[in-house]
């Protein structure tokens, strides 16, 4: 392709591709665009060494991202990441185990709670306002609490 004077041959563009790809993964991380990146680089390398037709290339890249993406999931299977802190995304199962006070009182097996500043849904047994409780689960948004 003839870009301003400049050519770029096929294999060059993979190259950017696997480049824009690594970038990309590196602003929204996700592990996953870093796969296919190395499936364009590979694929620019061959194209580069083989001179391979269009339609070649991209049967060669979706050959090798489908490589790629399935050899980092059997690794990714064998070697887990291991966080240092597991809970870091569920905000409710970070609550369990804290002390908070009901708002509302909890009637029939529902009423509120104040965790920090906000006021929660929370299920158990009849509680009146202002009696300190402690949150022992959570059934998505909605806290399980029993009396301290």
């Amino acid at each position: 392709m003839n870009v301003a004077g400049f050519v770029l041959e096929a294999h060059w563009w993979w190259m950017i591709a696997a480049v824009v790809l690594a970038v990309a993964e590196i602003l929204a991380p996700g592990f996953f665009l870093i796969w296919l990146a190395a499936a364009a680089l590979a694929t620019g390398f061959l194209t580069m060494l083989g001179g391979f037709g269009i339609a070649a290339q991209f049967g060669l890249f979706a050959i090798l991202a489908i490589a790629a993406i399935y050899a980092a999931r059997r690794w990714l299977r064998d070697n887990p990441i291991v966080s240092s802190d597991p809970m870091l995304n569920d905000r409710t199962a970070r609550l369990i185990g804290e002390t908070v006070e009901v708002v509302d009182p909890i009637v029939g097996g529902h009423g509120r709670v104040r965790v920090g500043d906000g006021v929660w849904n929370a299920s158990g047994p009849e509680t009146p306002i202002g009696t300190r409780v402690r949150i022992v689960g959570a059934d998505g948004t909605l806290l399980r609490v029993e009396p301290l």
